[in-house]
């Protein structure tokens, strides 16, 4: 009797732990898009050539870290506010600012989707926030 319990046991773990696993891929994996690029342009500092990039993202609330990945490989990363925009995107863009004299991503926004990536919007409140 004591046997059974303990495989019943067990396996009530597995299961749970499987599901526990399978949520948070779930949830990980629809924090993506992807972002097709003309020219060069700069993501926090860090040089991107012109192609497509994958991005993914994690964090809590509107504040995430986003990654931009070139097949498996990351070659950007970055802070960023998850914003709503008042209608859904027709395609993946990337907004490039050229205030500063360069290239840079300000926004991305996705196909179908209503809602966009702030890149470096929480960096930029943190650094006037202490001046």
């Amino acid at each position: 009797m004591k046997s059974n319990h303990l495989a019943v046991s067990n396996l009530a773990k597995t299961v749970v732990l499987g599901v526990a696993v399978l949520l948070a891929s779930s949830a990980f994996a629809g924090n993506k898009g992807s972002m097709l690029i003309r020219e060069n342009v700069e993501v926090n500092g860090q040089q991107l050539s012109a192609g497509e990039y994958q991005l993914r993202w994690d964090g809590t609330g509107s504040d995430v870290e986003v990654h931009f990945m070139r097949g498996k490989k990351e070659v950007a990363k970055t802070s960023a506010k998850l914003v709503s925009l008042d209608q859904a995107s027709s395609y993946d863009s990337a907004v490039v600012d050229r205030a500063s004299g360069k290239a840079a991503v300000s926004e991305v926004r996705f196909a179908g989707k209503k809602y966009a990536l702030a890149i470096g919007t929480t960096d930029k409140a943190e650094m006037t926030g202490g001046k």
